[in-house]
């Protein structure tokens, strides 16, 4: 459950952070980037 709670919380960032203009692989790239850093705070 604390994944997925994650993994939510990232793809929220990462819709917010991008906005859409990063493109597939600088999105897809952001929500690795963020699912990791939040791995250090869960």
């Amino acid at each position: 459950m604390k994944k997925f709670f994650r993994a939510l919380l990232a793809g929220w960032g990462t819709k917010k952070l991008s906005g859409g203009k990063c493109g597939c692989i600088g999105t897809i790239v952001l929500f690795i980037l963020l699912y990791w850093l939040l791995g250090f705070v869960f």
